[in-house]
């Protein structure tokens, strides 16, 4: 979003792009509690995970994490780039992010973030099991936490990776949200960027009720909606923008059944 348009609405940045600052993100109860139940896994080591259908916010999720784990002592994140590349480009990846061969002599708490896990190969995923302890599993070395859609959650459930499963200490389960829990995020977020008042109270109920819990389709929706908006130089999003440019008819204009003569 160019600075003319985020002048337009007094936008600190665009609340509806992938990339908001973490701070702006919309931390939930249940989000809040994940983050601090990780924390505290982090300090004796262990597996975690955050499963969801696409576009959930899983990733924000992660985000949120790993922000809420930097700020821990004697902890270093590491945010795995590449989930599918092989044993070989994966060890090379740790190595950058934590020196995996002094793990186990170092004071420094690792933890190892991995979105998008279902794409992970199968050699490299049952590699984290044996990688993050030793002495006959009695020392953890590494805190893991892993993010997928249902692909993640079949994978784990075969007895390939029941041992990998079983190890899962922390989960949260994202489930489609409510209308009422998307709208609480959409208004977070114009909030957060500056303009609390950039779409009306009728806009923001009718979006969310289209996004059908999915808070990706929900801040596309909302994205298109702000450049039409800018594009019109409108001074706000409301019903009849919103109206003109998804191609629904507006309550009031909607045709009332005729009756049948008798």
């Amino acid at each position: 979003m160019n600075n003319k348009m985020l002048a337009l609405y007094g936008l600190k940045w665009n609340p509806f792009a992938p990339n908001v600052p973490t701070e702006a993100l919309h931390v939930t109860q249940r989000l809040e509690s994940f983050c601090w139940r990780v924390q505290q896994l982090a300090g004796d080591g262990g597996f975690a995970m955050v499963t969801g259908a696409p576009g959930c916010g899983k990733s924000a999720a992660m985000r949120v994490l790993s922000a809420s784990l930097a700020t821990q002592r004697d902890v270093t994140v590491g945010v795995i780039s590449r989930p599918q590349a092989n044993i070989a480009d994966f060890y090379r990846e740790m190595g950058e992010l934590f020196g995996v061969a002094h793990i186990h002599t170092t004071l420094c708490r690792p933890v190892l973030l991995v979105d998008e896990a279902q794409e992970m190969q199968s050699a490299v995923l049952a590699e984290l099991r044996l990688l993050a302890s030793a002495e006959l599993d009695s020392q953890i070395l590494l805190t893991i936490v892993l993010a997928g859609d249902g692909r993640l959650t079949e994978r784990l459930r075969s007895d390939e990776f029941l041992p990998l499963a079983s190890r899962m200490r922390v989960r949260m389960a994202i489930e489609r949200a409510p209308p009422q829990d998307l709208q609480d995020c959409l208004r977070h977020a114009m909030q957060q960027a500056g303009a609390a008042t950039l779409m009306t109270p009728e806009v923001i109920a009718a979006i969310c009720d289209h996004a059908q819990g999915n808070l990706r389709a929900l801040m596309i929706m909302a994205g298109e909606l702000l450049e039409i908006a800018a594009q019109r130089e409108a001074r706000q999003i409301d019903e009849t923008l919103f109206f003109e440019t998804s191609g629904r008819v507006p309550p009031r204009e909607a045709k009332a059944p005729t009756r049948r003569r008798q």
